[in-house]
Formats: C-alpha cells, structure tokens, sequence
C-alpha cells in the first residue's frame, strides 16, 4: 500500500515537471506562460494532496 502511494506520488511529480519544460518550450508570451505554469503547479500540488489522503 505504502510503496503504490510512494510511485504515484513520484509519477505525479514526474509528470508535472514535464508538463512544465513542455509550457517552457511552447512559443508564446511570457505573460500566458507564467498563468500555463501557475495552473499546473495548482493543480499538481491538489493532485499530490489527494494522494496524501488530505481530500
């Protein structure tokens, strides 16, 4: 149970640092990157939450 939690937990974070070297390299302005990169550090962080049983 404990090792299932461990690897998503990591995969969650692996995923969400992805999705932000992607936002990176996407050629748009800076000021639609920083609310891309905003978006997915909230909803990676409600992600890891939920798997650490808080909601």
């Amino acid at each position: 149970m404990a090792s299932s939690m461990l690897i998503s937990i990591l995969i969650t974070f692996l995923v969400i640092v992805l999705v932000l070297y992607l936002v990176a390299r996407l050629p748009i302005d800076g000021r639609a990157k920083q609310i891309v990169r905003i978006m997915v550090i909230i909803i990676g962080i409600i992600s890891l939450l939920k798997y650490l049983a808080v909601f």
